[in-house]
Parts: C-alpha cells; structure tokens; sequence
C-alpha cells in the first residue's frame, strides 16, 4: 500500500507541475517501501539521494514556471522550498553520517509536507495561473 495516493486533490491542474509531483510522490513512496521492506543501507542510499535531488530539481523547476507566468507569490514559494530543503539536506547529512536511519517518522514528515504543500501553495499557483496567465 502506498503510503501516498495520487489523486485529484493533488492536482494543480497544470499539466507539467502534475507530471512533477508524481514523481514526486513516487519517490516518496519508493523510499517508504525500501524502509518497510528493509532493503540494504544502499538501495536506502540511493533512493533517499534521487528523492533529495529531485526535490531540489522539481523546486527550481516549479520557481521557473511560476517567474514565467508572473505568479506574485514567487517569493513565498521560495521560503518554502528553502525551508523544507534546509530540513532534507540536515537530515540527508545525519542520515550519511549515521547519526539517523529513515523511519516511520521521517516518512510521515514527508507524507505531510508533500500533501500539505501541494494542497496549499501548489494549489493556489494553479487556481492563479488558470485566472491570470490563461494557463
């Protein structure tokens, strides 16, 4: 079972942004699986740096799109994205380290924040672009 669904409540309605946040949750849910199932430290390794990297990837992206169409709340995603980096790249470094293993916990973290993130401020640039900049 996944440990987050695809479904309409996290689209924004802007195809590419879609396309991005289910590979987006895919990875999440590729992690939760590899924790669960108890894969080797470098399978763990490799999923957890494809999800670090993507979401760095997909946050610049989704910061283009939104300078593109104009969006006025650019600098708010930003803080956001920011943040949640900064969160990742701490416990990415612990985790490479040593100091902390995935876990349930972590997971629920990144549950949370990819539904609560998408349903809110993704949400709101799709509501925008689709008033504003025809999108």
């Amino acid at each position: 079972m996944a440990l987050l669904d695809w479904n309409a409540s996290l689209s924004v309605e802007v195809p590419e942004m879609d396309a991005e946040h289910k590979k987006l949750v895919g990875l999440v849910n590729e992690l939760n699986d590899a924790m669960k199932s108890g894969k080797a430290k470098d399978e763990m390794d490799k999923v957890f740096g494809e999800l670090a990297r993507y979401t760095q990837t997909h946050f610049a992206s989704e910061e283009r799109w939104m300078q593109k169409v104009g969006n006025p709340h650019l600098d708010k995603q930003k803080r956001e994205h920011q943040e949640l980096l900064k969160q990742v790249t701490a416990f990415k470094a612990d985790y490479d380290a040593g100091k902390a293993m995935i876990s349930v916990k972590l997971m629920g973290f990144l549950r949370d924040w990819v539904r609560n993130h998408i349903q809110k401020s993704d949400k709101d640039y799709g509501v925008w672009a689709k008033q504003n900049a025809g999108v």
